[in-house]
């Protein structure tokens, strides 16, 4: 299936969609809500994923810790392609957080590095993840609290550089389920980290992305954007384009609207979600639903 079949039937949705999504179009106002878009489907060919979105309209991007190496000590390379294509790193995903006290240093010290290269690119904000969800067991309190203590220092630190740092709800990671995001965000110092919701993760975690939005809006600092459904996979389900699945994306812009929200909302689609589509389809795709639909500019 080639990429117009899929367009048109993309369409289809969208228009069938479109009316109930109509109040978005007087209630938002226009440029509150920065979209951007993630780097991560062009699976490290971030040049191509530069040249697409260019020519897809969007105007901010977020890159990953894999260009960190390659343009650490020539980030003015990696600056200059970002003028070139008229983007603004909006985001850069910093990586993993260790809650172990042995790699307390070492993890505070490559976080606050990465922080000095997001600054050279001409960005201010970055996401934490980790990598540490017990495989046998749920984490405890004292688990999501370690990883909240953590982060405050690394954003204590990162302030001083003029840098964001936010924390990033994943599947299989800690901060899984609503009530696992919640002691995190508890324990988070407001001054130097804030929440960057993913509203897929969120949702296939057991949670309703738009409440967490009001719930939060107080440490709220930027979203991303992406739908997740039931699938024949192993974890049995997959993340797809906005629209496609089972989060009520309307209902998510209608909360950002209520609490007056400013700034990014990055659609961050993990992988291609079909074998013949491409990341440029998928983005195109994307743009549609939320230019169509959502009535909202890129």
């Amino acid at each position: 299936m080639n990429r117009r079949n899929f367009l048109q039937n993309t369409s289809v949705a969208v228009a069938a969609t479109a009316a109930g999504a109509g109040w978005l179009e007087a209630a938002v106002k226009k440029g509150d809500i920065k979209i951007g878009y993630s780097a991560i489907t062009w699976g490290g060919k971030d040049e191509q994923a530069m040249a697409d979105l260019t020519g897809l309209g969007f105007k901010g991007i977020q890159l990953r810790a894999n260009t960190f190496g390659p343009y650490r000590n020539k980030p003015s390379e990696l600056k200059d392609a970002l003028l070139k294509n008229n983007l603004t790193l909006c985001m850069f995903s910093s990586g993993n957080v260790e809650i172990d006290p042995a790699k307390f240093e070492s993890t505070v010290d490559t976080h606050v590095a990465h922080a000095s290269f997001v600054k050279a690119l001409g960005g201010n904000a970055m996401q934490l993840t980790n990598s540490l969800r017990p495989k046998d067991r749920a984490p405890s309190v004292e688990e999501l609290k370690k990883l909240a203590q953590v982060m405050n220092e690394i954003g204590k630190q990162t302030a001083d550089q003029g840098v964001q740092v936010v924390y990033h709800n994943h599947m299989n990671q800690l901060g899984e389920t609503p009530e696992e995001v919640d002691v995190i965000v508890q324990a988070m110092d407001p001054r130097y980290i804030k929440l960057l919701l993913d509203i897929a993760h969120y949702k296939q975690g057991g949670g309703e992305p738009h409440e967490a939005i009001v719930k939060y809006k107080d440490i709220l600092h930027s979203l991303h954007l992406k739908d997740t459904k039931p699938a024949d996979t192993k974890s049995g389900y997959k993340f797809v384009e906005l629209g496609q699945g089972r989060v009520d994306v309307p209902a998510v812009f209608k909360a950002l609207d209520k609490i007056r929200f400013k700034g990014w909302a990055v659609v961050e689609l993990d992988g291609v979600p079909d074998p013949e589509k491409s990341p440029l389809i998928c983005a195109e795709i994307n743009k549609k639903y939320i230019t169509e639909v959502l009535k909202y500019p890129v």
